[in-house]
């Protein structure tokens, strides 16, 4: 009897269409982000605050993933920038081939930068390769010190680790001393930006950081 390990199939058939958007982004000069956090952490509110302050520099789009409603798509959209919304209907990730699909759509030849903002899930996400650049994982203050230890994976494969909602730290237990000895054991080369999308705080070293990554890809104006 043959057994089929169905996680395994359904990896590897992702993996091919992951490799498949890679070139196609590269091809295309484009530096690609996948944007991942658990819910509630902000960052819808930080990838706002990242467009306002590269507006002008950078063309940009966004791939907005989401169970069921288009409510941060909607918030995207009014800052002037293209945004194709992807409903999962229930999964909890995105995957290559619906990032895949959203990106012809979205296509355009002046764009420098996509952001792809994953569903709200710490699990199921870092699982799956989508073709971008790199992962960037913003968690909050709010969420407490466990996060880290509790879900190593995604963190361990992210380039950047944002930690929000800085300007609450005094009203929270979050303890930086332990955040910074965690990810030093997970993930000791990721880059980290200390910001509170909702004040602007610290944003500023994130997005110039961010364009630096954006003109190593080559910007098309």
């Amino acid at each position: 009897m043959v057994q089929i390990n169905m996680e395994t199939h359904l990896l590897g058939a992702n993996e091919l269409l992951a490799k498949k958007n890679h070139n196609l982004f590269a091809q295309q000069g484009l530096l690609v982000v996948n944007l991942m956090s658990s819910p509630g952490s902000g960052k819808t509110t930080i990838l706002e605050r990242t467009i306002d302050l590269l507006d002008g520099q950078i063309k940009m789009g966004v791939i907005e993933g989401d169970l069921y409603t288009d409510q941060d798509a909607q918030r995207i959209e009014k800052k002037g920038v293209r945004v194709i919304q992807i409903n999962t209907e229930g999964a909890c990730h995105l995957d290559a081939g619906m990032v895949g699909k959203a990106y012809q759509q979205l296509a355009a030849p002046d764009l420098d930068l996509v952001f792809i903002e994953n569903v709200g899930n710490l699990v199921c996400p870092a699982e799956f390769e989508l073709g971008e650049d790199f992962r960037a994982v913003v968690i909050s203050t709010a969420e407490g010190n466990d996060k880290i230890s509790k879900y190593p994976l995604i963190f361990h494969r992210a380039k950047v680790i944002l930690v929000n909602k800085i300007d609450l730290l005094p009203y929270t237990d979050f303890s930086l001393d332990n955040f910074q000895r965690d990810i030093a054991h997970i993930n000791p080369s990721a880059a980290i930006f200390m910001v509170s999308g909702r004040t602007g705080e610290g944003m500023e070293n994130w997005t110039e950081w961010l364009l630096r990554e954006v003109k190593g890809k080559g910007l098309k104006r």
